[in-house]
């Protein structure tokens, strides 16, 4: 893998880190902010939104841009808005920094992922992904943990400084590791939205929506699930983040390979098996041990089919890799927010912090749902194709047949004679 993958893993590492770790640090950021838990919960919304709308507008400003300067960009914004986090005065000015500094997140995992795919062979494509979202599961084993123990051991404006600086050192890595892109052609510029017409990208999207809703709808209340029906303490809650990150980064690098063979497969085997281990908390919830291997399958299986997506969406959107690739990202910030509203609504109606469990199941089957919908619509193309081929095969086969030359010998005219 190139060394570059590098460069563009620590970016994801900063990334992913900042998402996440507001879910770790909301019980201390609503007291210092003197708001309710459920109003603290805006700071993970507001940063999901503006992933939802960063992600095609900034990606659509930047189509006449070298793909290496949008990542440089990306950083420096992404910067600022962790910076503007760790100095809000008041609730109101939180969500803003929020928003700003979820602006990024998706242009800068689309164009990634492009970039990625350009650096290696087709074969090693599903990997070279994977590479790189590896640095975004590395920061639930390491950046969301340790961000979170230094908000509760400081301040949680130290965690957003800190990854800041993160952020500093990923633009320094991008800037001497990545190389430099190809300037987009009018011709690319002009194909971006016409990707859009075709169903299958639209299809690819549902599959996102509702099949990664399902991680979502758990890991949101996966803190107060721990402590208040598994028993652990809010800091080996925090520790147990780590081997969801684990689950994640493991998960991602066994699906990056998969994705290489059958993306298709892949997407089918692990949301099925997601629905399956989101279910199982019904039984293992009460247990420390039992909930601590959950939740690693959990990680495991939610995270490994986002290679064979992102694959999938560059197949479907040829002539929209950046655009298609970020939208992606829009889409797993709308799965976010899906999510982690329903399985909020089930607390709220009173069925127990497992009941959002069960919502992920049935999101993820809804997910698996579209996706057997989209391979089916593949092997319809692909047969439509081979009819037609066909057809053509024998239609010129007939016309040579009639245009050969009748022998004068076998004519009626001879029989005359």
């Amino acid at each position: 893998m190139p060394v570059a993958l590098l460069a563009l893993a620590i970016a994801a590492f900063g990334i992913g880190t900042t998402e996440f770790v507001m879910m770790g640090l909301l019980p201390e950021v609503a007291t210092d902010m003197d708001v309710t838990i459920s109003a603290a919960g805006g700071y993970i919304s507001l940063y999901a939104l503006g992933v939802v709308v960063g992600a095609p507008l900034l990606t659509v400003a930047g189509m006449r841009v070298r793909r290496k300067t949008m990542l440089l960009s990306m950083l420096g914004l992404f910067i600022v808005g962790n910076l503007l986090s760790a100095f809000a005065p008041t609730h109101l000015s939180l969500l803003g920094a929020r928003f700003i500094a979820g602006l990024p997140h998706g242009t800068f995992f689309g164009i990634g992922a492009v970039v990625a795919a350009s650096l290696v062979s087709r074969d090693k494509r599903g990997r070279a992904i994977s590479m790189m979202f590896v640095g975004l599961t590395v920061a639930n084993i390491v950046g969301v943990p340790l961000g979170t123990l230094l908000g509760q051991a400081i301040n949680w404006r130290w965690t957003f400084g800190f990854v800041a600086l993160i952020g500093a050192v990923a633009l320094l890595a991008v800037s001497a590791l990545v190389p430099r892109q190809a300037k987009p052609t009018e011709a690319s510029l002009r194909g971006e939205l016409t990707a859009f017409k075709r169903p299958q990208v639209w299809l690819a999207f549902a599959v996102v929506v509702f099949g990664f809703g399902a991680m979502f709808s758990f890991y949101s209340y996966i803190k107060p699930l721990l402590i208040q029906v598994s028993g652990y303490t809010p800091v080996g809650a925090t520790v147990l983040l780590a081997l969801f990150g684990t689950g994640m980064t493991l998960g991602t690098v066994i699906g990056g390979r998969l994705a290489d063979h059958s993306p298709m497969r892949t997407l089918y085997g692990f949301l099925t098996a997601l629905a399956i281990v989101l279910m199982m908390f019904t039984f293992t919830a009460e247990s420390t041990v039992l909930v601590a291997a959950n939740v690693f399958l959990v990680g495991l299986t939610g995270f490994a089919a986002i290679p064979s997506i992102q694959a999938r969406i560059l197949d479907q959107a040829k002539e929209a890799p950046s655009l298609g690739s970020a939208s992606i990202q829009s889409t797993f910030n709308i799965a976010n927010s899906l999510g982690a509203y329903l399985g909020g609504l089930v607390i709220a109606a009173g069925f127990g912090l497992i009941a959002p469990s069960w919502v992920g199941a049935t999101l993820a089957l809804v997910g698996l749902a579209f996706a057997v919908l989209s391979g089916r619509l593949d092997r319809l193309g692909r047969a439509g194709t081979t009819v037609k081929a066909e057809a053509h095969g024998r239609h010129t086969a007939t016309t040579q047949s009639s245009a050969e030359p009748v022998d004068a010998g076998s004519g009626p005219g001879d029989r005359t004679g």
